[in-house]
């Protein structure tokens, strides 16, 4: 199991997914080009003395992240997290080889990156509200595809 963010934006949120990412054993792949310097002072502080504990890999564009999951054995499924998504998270069945993916905070992903999605997955909310900090999205997502993985750590 991978998280994979595009091109995010704040780097409170990466920080704090980056921490996540830390605490419970999920590598992830950062997708470029960043809205922020990755030195920043507030990426760091998010992050804490946790981002020593991740294991991050930088692409610097979508199409060298997807090159890179090509070369894999069989490759992993990309499941995209999207308020456009009708399947929920509670239904979908996870893969411990699945690479969960985000997009930017501003604009999500663009439409080639939908289509390149093998699935596509949503979090149930209330009527009328527009979406969830992507921390916390990816925290709901990462908690239940752990949980039907069994993947988080003893």
């Amino acid at each position: 199991m991978r998280l994979a963010l595009y091109q995010p934006d704040i780097p409170q949120n990466t920080g704090t997914i980056l921490r996540l990412s830390a605490c419970v054993g999920v590598a992830v792949d950062l997708i470029g080009p960043a809205g922020f310097d990755i030195s920043d002072r507030s990426f760091r502080r998010a992050g804490l003395d946790y981002l020593d504990h991740v294991a991050l890999t930088r692409h610097e564009s979508f199409a060298a992240f997807d090159a890179r999951l090509a070369e894999s054995t069989p490759p992993p499924r990309l499941v995209l997290l999207t308020t456009h998504a009708s399947e929920s998270h509670l239904g979908f069945a996870f893969r411990d080889t699945d690479v969960l993916l985000l997009g930017r905070e501003s604009a999500g992903v663009p439409e080639a990156v939908h289509k390149r999605a093998d699935a596509r997955i949503r979090i149930p909310m209330r009527e009328g509200l527009r979406s969830l900090n992507i921390a916390v999205a990816a925290a709901m997502v990462l908690g239940e595809a752990l949980r039907q993985t069994g993947g988080f750590p003893a």
